[in-house]
């Protein structure tokens, strides 16, 4: 076994749980993951009929990018703080805001 190899001290049955946890927040990522998709095609569309961007649209990207990140990092064993629907969903301060100037080049 590898010196960065650890062993746990928690019960199968608390892996297990986590487990499922882990199983329902796949579910939510994969649902996160298409409702951005969608949100930047309707970006786009309204971007090219409008020559604007939607200021709404974009913070509510940006915490569904929050979300999905921290959903990524429980699910890889990487935090051990639980994601929405088991907690509170990210607040406007838990994440970077979005670039205020968007270049095209």
């Amino acid at each position: 076994m590898s010196m960065t190899d650890r062993m746990t001290t928690a019960s199968r049955t608390d892996i297990l749980k986590r487990f499922a946890v882990t199983l329902v927040c796949m579910i939510f990522l994969e649902v996160t993951i298409m409702l951005v998709q969608l949100s930047v095609l309707f970006q786009y569309c309204y971007l090219l009929a409008a020559k604007r961007r939607s200021e709404p649209l974009r913070g509510f990207t940006n915490g569904l990018t929050q979300y999905g990140y921290r959903l990524m990092r429980y699910n890889t064993l990487s935090e051990n703080r639980r994601p929405f629907p088991f907690n509170a969903y990210p607040e406007d301060g838990d994440c970077e805001p979005p670039t205020r100037q968007v270049q095209f080049r």
